[in-house]
């Protein structure tokens, strides 16, 4: 009987601890990322500055480019000056998710290895094989290698500001509602589900769904880290977005593409478009747990939490299955008239409480 398997593209190492980042040059030697030393450190030209001037001496070998801007233009940039510069044996994305977007992209366009180092947990795509940037035509999703390697520093995280690290817990508790998204297109289009991605994905919630902490607690933090990982490594399982971006994502992209400049963190979006997912589902016990631990972290459950009104809410609803075509997900399954958006919107208000 032949035995079957698989390879999972996953990074080599994974250092998630306080000091984590006092020990970066050790962990590449280590891990034969690189022995030398050559390191090409993407920053940005703002707060990427303080950390270089806080990390630099420790790398004697390194070059640092300050490039990284959240731009396909950027990463364009970032990726001729370290072509340019010299030989590298890997690129360090050292930053928030701009930086570290840019520089996998940098990154597998000169055809080198990327350590990401995040500075703060907003998002899930510290570690996922999507650059995701900034494009004439708003923002596009760029598929990318994995990280081969992952450290995030909780000392580090600390210093964030607290809303950059709370939104990655909306990112990580929606997942439960792209998974019930990705299992409802396989009943009723017949897609082929990835059980190992979607386990991941689910368990990765639900870790952080149940955790009783919060961001001041080393121990949350590390669930939360190991959960926006593991989010990360599930797409690559899966080869596609899917066990992490359902109807959630739909909304929170409407957001960015009808209300370019008044939009909220993606990580908040998410966290309320799921919320309101799992209660178009039928599903009003666990949108009710979603949307509590949402409001006990900070985090936005109602439009009217991050200034949108209910008709801005239900233009969004509407347009959402346009950023995704060919997704099929709760919103493309009910096919919702305005007037039915609006009545049940006024349900889930109800049922999760003001």
């Amino acid at each position: 009987m032949p035995v079957l398997t698989r390879l999972i593209p996953s990074p080599v190492a994974v250092d998630i601890r306080p000091g984590a980042l006092d020990d970066l040059a050790v962990i590449v030697s280590d891990e034969r990322i690189s022995p030398s030393g050559r390191l090409a450190f993407a920053i940005s030209n703002g707060s990427g500055r303080l950390l270089r001037e806080r990390f630099a001496p420790a790398f004697p070998s390194a070059d640092w480019f300050e490039d990284a801007d959240g731009t396909i233009d950027g990463a364009v940039r970032l990726a001729d000056s370290i072509k340019k510069a010299g030989r590298y044996d890997a690129v360090v994305g050292l930053g928030g998710g701009k930086v570290i977007d840019c520089a996998k992209y940098a990154a597998a366009r000169v055809g080198l290895p990327l350590v990401a180092v995040a500075t703060n947990l907003a998002n899930d795509g510290l570690c996922s094989p999507v650059a995701t940037l900034d494009n004439d035509a708003g923002r596009g999703s760029y598929g990318v290698p994995n990280p081969i390697g992952i450290v995030i520093d909780l000392d580090v995280i600390r210093e964030a500001p607290v809303r950059f690290v709370s939104a990655g817990i909306g990112d990580v508790i929606c997942k439960i509602s792209a998974v019930a998204d990705w299992e409802l297109s396989h009943r009723e289009t017949g897609e082929k589900i990835d059980g190992l991605a979607a386990a991941m994905a689910r368990q990765a919630a639900e870790a952080v769904l149940r955790h009783p902490g919060g961001i001041g607690d080393d121990s949350f933090l590390t669930t939360l880290s190991e959960s926006l990982v593991l989010c990360g490594i599930s797409m690559s399982v899966a080869g596609d977005s899917r066990p992490a971006s359902g109807a959630c994502h739909e909304i929170s992209h409407a957001f960015d593409l009808r209300f370019p400049k008044r939009n909220a963190l993606h990580g908040e979006q998410c966290g309320l478009g799921g919320a309101f997912a799992t209660y178009l589902r039928g599903d009003v016990e666990m949108a009710g747990q979603m949307a509590e631990v949402l409001r006990r972290h900070g985090l936005p459950v109602l439009p009217t939490d991050i200034g949108f009104t209910v008709d801005e809410f239900v233009r969004v609803v509407e347009f959402a299955p346009e950023t995704r075509p060919g997704r099929y997900t709760i919103l493309e399954h009910l096919d919702l008239e305005t007037d039915q958006i609006k009545d049940i919107y006024a349900d889930y208000v109800k049922a999760i409480g003001s």
